[in-house]
């Protein structure tokens, strides 16, 4: 496993980062997520691996992510041997603090997740999306108290447009309250839009960032029309919005990354994996693990170094798009 400063701050973490919204309780999120006992194996991999870096949130299976999370370091390792992120944002429960990024929702839902995961502190706490009914000075004030009251190390964020992600980076940088280190935000082979406007940012920032659904929900990581997985066939084809998520011009990526991989004698998660890793604003990209080759492909791929014919091959035939799952214009 490589290990690498996340942006330019000091915390250093593995360069795959486990994601554990594949774990659930029954009933409680999507169809294919596992619960407690069938997750077991993917956490002794990941530690296996060196995979120390566990991203969870709040929402994920209504808490109960958090909790499966917590057990497992508990079961498996030591709380001082991993790196625990996770989120807030999201609507939990129906009072005033359960949703958005006001100074209670913050504290309300920061101590909800420390019971949660049995945990003291939170080493990396990010805001899920842009909360455009609060105040941005309210919601980085209370960030900041939430760091110097020892329950946060870092802060994060994910999904937003660059002007958001400035204007709250700045208004910290005015105050002298604590800056994000993270930007957690979708991007692959078939959803590029954020190398246009965020990663520059995110260079000229020394925030590092944490890809996530970085092989496109298993798009590319089979032929084209290659559905025969549990979760191909009941991922959606759209945001919440309507925005597409997939394009048939993606047809030509994937049929690169399954030529390159025929070539080269390994999984299209591997390449596809590999492309990912090789921008040097990325840190560590989040893989949602079900099944031990998830883990093992993206491990693999640290060590698949590209060409640059590969990689033309592999870009040519992307089609711009509107980025999606950015939240809703009304806020939440």
């Amino acid at each position: 496993m490589d290990y690498a400063n996340l942006g330019t701050s000091g915390l250093k973490v593995s360069r795959i980062a486990l994601g554990c919204m594949s774990f659930g309780r029954p009933g409680t999120g999507r169809d294919w997520t596992l619960d407690a006992d069938s997750a077991t194996s993917i956490f002794k991999q990941a530690i296996e691996l060196g995979i120390n870096f566990w991203d969870t949130a709040n929402t994920y299976g209504r808490g109960s992510s958090e909790e499966i999370t917590g057990d497992a370091v508990k079961r498996y390792t030591s709380r001082d041997q991993v790196v625990i992120a996770t989120k807030l944002f999201a609507p939990m429960g129906t009072g005033p603090g359960g949703r958005g990024l006001s100074r209670r929702a913050v504290f309300e839902q920061l101590d909800a997740s420390l019971r949660r995961l049995g945990t003291d502190w939170i080493d990396l706490y990010q805001i899920h999306r842009f909360d455009r009914l609060t105040p941005v000075e309210e919601t980085m004030e209370a960030l900041h108290d939430a760091v110097k009251s020892g329950k946060v190390r870092y802060l994060g964020a994910s999904s937003m447009w660059a002007w958001q992600f400035s204007k709250m980076q700045y208004t910290a940088q005015l105050h002298g309250w604590t800056k994000f280190i993270s930007m957690q935000d979708q991007y692959n082979l078939v959803a590029r839009e954020e190398e246009r406007e965020m990663f520059p940012l995110l260079a000229d920032q020394g925030v590092g960032s944490l890809p996530w659904s970085p092989l496109a929900a298993g798009l590319v990581t089979r032929p084209w029309g290659n559905v025969s997985t549990a979760r191909g066939t009941l991922n959606p084809t759209a945001d919440s919005s309507g925005t597409p998520l997939f394009l048939d011009s993606d047809r030509g990526t994937i049929d690169a990354v399954q030529r390159i991989a025929e070539s080269r004698g390994v999984s299209m998660a591997q390449v596809a994996m590999a492309w990912v890793l090789r921008n040097p604003v990325v840190t560590a990209p989040i893989v949602g693990a079900t099944k031990p080759h998830h883990l093992s492909d993206a491990v693999a791929a640290l060590d698949l170094v590209l060409s640059d014919d590969e990689v033309t091959a592999l870009e040519e035939h992307y089609t711009p798009r509107k980025p999606t799952y950015y939240g809703s214009e009304s806020g939440y």
